[in-house]
């Protein structure tokens, strides 16, 4: 019996986890890759929430949160991992193919969603990293564009290879079949790499700061008003709490499911 008939022996449906098949495997660079499984028909979310994806482990399955990184109309789940070596789960989950089996929890949740927010004008979409994960989502949600009349996606990371989903993004989502035309008119993409030469440099908080994370085409004031904008932060703990205490500095109130607010950040992820 060959290693991956074994491991797809090992996995059986449970009252919190159905199993499920890779479908796809795209690998972004060495660090980065995105992948898709199987949806099962009675699987339903908001954008912007999470669920888990695992493995079979020993005695126990391997388990970790993932946000949904595919739109709420998509036949199949699409998720955003980093790579790391010696981690217990993403060491192996980096090795999938398509027809392999995994885990997939039955009840997604979250706190970067729509509901969790007040109305406002602008939405700003702070992401480092594999944060940008909801955000994909959340993108091409047509209630999104409902809600807001500009969505301004910023992402950071450290190298030009890690802007997963570039194309996608600064096409303004061209070719999406629900919301490319809203989205050509509302969406603004602003990625920023750190460690690189790129056409934006910096981290958010030093975007905020010049006023870069403003510039065209959106429209509106160079700064950040509770009474207009709302915000979702998704990624590394420190650009959260930094950017956390500067929000709530400037009036913003943290929102949540049971009491909206005008920033969000999923809490599951932060510790």
């Amino acid at each position: 019996m060959s290693d991956r008939i074994a491991e797809a022996a090992k996995l059986a449906p449970s009252a919190s986890l159905t199993v499920e098949e890779v479908r796809s495997v795209r690998h972004w660079n060495e660090h980065l890759f995105s992948f898709t499984i199987t949806r099962p028909p009675s699987f339903r979310f908001r954008s912007g929430e999470f669920v888990v994806i695992g493995l079979p482990g020993e005695g126990r399955p391997l388990l970790r949160a993932y946000s949904i990184a595919s739109p709420a109309y998509a036949d199949e789940l699409e998720f955003l991992s980093i790579k790391v070596p010696d981690g217990p789960l993403t060491s192996r989950l980096q090795k999938i193919q398509p027809g392999d089996p995994v885990y997939l929890g039955r009840k997604p949740t979250g706190t970067l969603v729509a509901d969790a927010l007040l109305p406002g004008q602008r939405l700003f979409l702070l992401s480092t990293g594999t944060g940008l994960a909801p955000f994909l989502s959340l993108a091409r949600d047509p209630d999104i564009y409902e809600r807001f009349s500009q969505i301004q996606l910023v992402h950071c990371v450290r190298q030009i290879s890690d802007l997963a989903f570039r194309d996608e993004l600064e096409s303004q989502l061209a070719g999406d079949p629900l919301v490319q035309d809203q989205a050509l008119l509302q969406f603004h993409y602003l990625p920023t790499v750190t460690r690189e030469p790129f056409r934006t440099t910096g981290r958010i908080d030093a975007l905020i700061e010049d006023g870069s994370l403003f510039g065209h085409p959106l429209t509106g004031p160079t700064h950040f008003d509770p009474a207009t904008d709302r915000i979702m932060m998704c990624g590394s703990m420190a650009m959260i709490r930094d950017l956390e205490a500067r929000f709530e500095a400037l009036g913003f109130k943290e929102g949540s499911n049971a009491a909206p607010g005008d920033f969000v950040i999923e809490r599951a992820f932060v510790g």
